[in-house]
């Protein structure tokens, strides 16, 4: 059980921005994998308009799914509030009809279905308003999106069922059996490839595909396939870009006005468009509006206030002497008493996730570079005004630095749960038994769709 530093729980919850409505019924046996497309694509004006729809399918679950799922099962957040849903994934007691995974599940396949449509209806476009460049670009975007939705499936779920055409009848799924995770993975690494042929490139953009982002989520991909060489390849293109470099002191990276040579991929909010995401994670004694529903866990707040561990990672926590530990890595909101939304941005690729992605590659291949890795992540414990990492010949001390550093370097963001997954070391971590390290299969689809086979455990 997790214990977490608070003085009352349950006193400061409100309905959860980023969880799912509880009221649907799912076991409805409508599929949760098929969304009708909403608009038709016949000019420029209508590509442009059905890319920015993707972008907002991405924001949506980036800032709401992601983050529940990457932390509430993990060791570094506990839940705060009432739902049944997140309690649940707080205790791992996952369920076929929980609404948060089945929400996930159905915003991933949603999104997906939207990149779809633009993948195929893109060609037969011939306004002589849309240049092949553009044309390119937004084509590009589509399989960068339609790739990271299916990461995203595979690394939750395992194998899914693939679609690759926009569906518009649901009777379509009945009989896609679910793929392997190594099928799932290759249609990833396929889509980046042709995201990374199409995209362009500049030393500007951080919040729209690009090649530099595509080869990002490739280096992502490929250290949760087990790819060593392939990981340190692509991690080393993008640490290479100088477009990227980890910026300085830590926390300038969260500060205002954001997108800083830190992010490789971050997805923007505005005055007209704000992020909710802080309320969750802030008390209302501290900001008005504050549900303070993800709370963070005692073993994670003594991390990172410990300088010899965190450093200056300290910066992503604060103490109010009246409930606790909370996490200000959404920090905007605290300008005003009364500011209920934040202009954070969703930091979904960070330069220094490439960094230790090439060190854990580097510790882990055949041939392993402990120089190497140890380099690397010293290139995070500096930047985080910590003493270096010593050198050694032991391969499995510089792996468990690399976990550590992982977990401290994200402790808020959408990383500890499927770190512990894709090492295997969830049960040794959490006691959390293997058939429960992915999240079940909605019942609403294995009622609708009999090819559908179930993850064990369920």
């Amino acid at each position: 059980m997790k214990k977490i530093y608070q003085s009352i729980i349950g006193i400061y919850f409100v309905l959860a921005v980023i969880s799912l409505s509880s009221c649907e019924d799912f076991l409805d046996v409508k599929p949760t994998s098929s969304i009708v497309a909403d608009n038709a694509i016949t000019d420029a004006r209508t590509a442009r308009a059905s890319i920015i729809g993707v972008y907002a399918s991405l924001k949506s679950y980036c800032t709401g799914s992601e983050l529940t799922l990457g932390v509430m099962p993990a060791d570094n957040v506990s839940f705060g509030g009432s739902q049944s849903q997140n309690i649940d994934l707080d205790n791992n007691a996952f369920t076929v009809t929980n609404s948060a995974i089945v929400g996930a599940y159905r915003s991933l396949y949603s999104l997906i279905n939207r990149a779809n449509w633009v993948i195929a209806s893109l060609d037969n476009v011939t306004d002589p308003l849309f240049t092949s460049e553009e044309k390119d670009q937004i084509l590009g975007e589509a399989y960068f999106i339609r790739a990271f939705g299916y990461f995203n499936l595979g690394r939750s779920w395992g194998g899914v069922q693939i679609q690759l055409t926009p569906t518009t009848d649901l009777s379509v799924l009945n009989g896609i059996r679910r793929s392997t995770l190594a099928e799932t993975y290759a249609q990833v690494k396929a889509d980046l490839t042709e995201a990374e042929r199409l995209l362009p490139e500049n030393n500007t953009t951080r919040n729209r595909a690009q090649k530099s982002i595509a080869r990002a989520l490739r280096a992502r991909l490929h250290l949760y396939a087990g790819e060593w060489a392939e990981a340190e390849t692509y991690a080393s293109q993008v640490i290479a870009n100088p477009k990227y470099e980890l910026v300085y002191p830590y926390q300038a990276f969260f500060t205002s006005p954001f997108l800083t040579k830190e992010s490789v991929f971050e997805i923007t909010f505005s005055t007209n468009d704000r992020n909710s995401t802080w309320s969750s994670w802030y008390p209302s004694s501290v900001v008005r509006s504050g549900s303070y529903q993800f709370v963070p866990t005692n073993e994670i707040a003594e991390k990172l206030t410990n300088p010899e561990i965190a450093g200056s990672r300290s910066a992503l926590i604060k103490n109010d002497p009246r409930v606790g530990y909370y996490g200000v890595l959404y920090n905007t909101a605290v300008a005003s008493a009364s500011v209920v939304q934040s202009t954070d941005p969703a930091y979904v690729i960070r330069i220094a996730e490439l960094y230790l992605i090439r060190a854990e590659a580097r510790a882990k291949k055949v041939s392993a570079d402990l120089s190497g890795a140890i380099a690397d992540l010293n290139a995070i414990r500096q930047r985080a005004d910590l003493a270096p990492f010593p050198s050694t010949s032991n391969a499995q001390a510089v792996i468990l630095a690399i976990e550590e550093e992982r977990r401290i370097e994200f402790a808020f963001e959408a990383h500890r749960w499927y770190d512990l997954v894709r090492t295997e070391r969830v049960k040794e971590v959490l006691g959390v038994e293997k058939n429960y390290w992915l999240f079940p299969i909605p019942q609403a689809d294995i009622l609708s769709d009999p090819d559908i086979e179930q993850n064990p455990g369920y």
